[in-house]
């Protein structure tokens, strides 16, 4: 399925997660049946599957749903791209935002589509390194471009809420190809561009 907004959750999957999320809560010391906690095992297991409907998608085809001539080859910014997403070592999430730019071929495709493969893959458990790379390579795959560019830009409450419970820290990954790999130029005026 190229992009949707879950509306409707799977029983089995939803009766599956809750039974396990009300066995964690009592392992934690938690009494399930006060009332603030009746309806949380139900809450979580929505929202998990809300939070990695990113499986259910393909960022190729949302990207290619769009697709128009390229009118010439200058470089296409969408920056600010907000993304929450999971990680996977802890299952906390972590908020950032993301730059994508391409350097067109011969096509172009819609501007929200570019947020839309960058919401398709932080809506899976991930590191924030493998996402931006997999935003990248989509991109390539899908658009065929002279060159991709992505940095991410987030805070991961992993390392905020525990271990070594730093809040202010921020994590800037980048993942380069083509004319963006091959000139200083480029990749320059796009981080210029950007201000990162």
């Amino acid at each position: 399925m190229a992009y949707r907004k879950i509306e409707e959750y799977d029983e089995n999957v939803t009766t599956g997660i809750s039974a396990r999320v009300k066995d964690m809560l009592g392992l934690l010391g938690e009494d399930c049946g006060r009332e603030g906690l009746l309806k949380t095992p139900e809450r979580v297991a929505k929202s998990l599957q809300f939070l990695t409907q990113g499986y259910e998608q393909d960022g190729v085809e949302i990207l290619r749903s769009a697709l128009f001539e390229a009118p010439d080859s200058q470089m296409v910014i969408v920056k600010d791209i907000e993304l929450f997403s999971m990680c996977e070592h802890h299952l906390l999430p972590f908020i950032g935002k993301a730059h994508v730019a391409y350097i067109p071929d011969k096509s172009i495709t819609g501007l929200s589509k570019v947020a839309r493969c960058v919401e398709v893959f932080a809506r899976r458990l991930q590191v924030q390194e493998r996402l931006t790379v997999e935003i990248r390579d989509c991109i390539e795959e899908a658009l065929a471009p002279m060159g991709v560019a992505v940095v991410i830009e987030a805070t991961h409450t992993c390392m905020c809420m525990r271990g070594v419970q730093k809040s202010g820290a921020v994590t800037t990954t980048s993942a380069f190809s083509g004319a963006f790999m091959k000139s200083d130029k480029t990749r320059n005026e796009f981080l210029n561009l950007i201000k990162v």
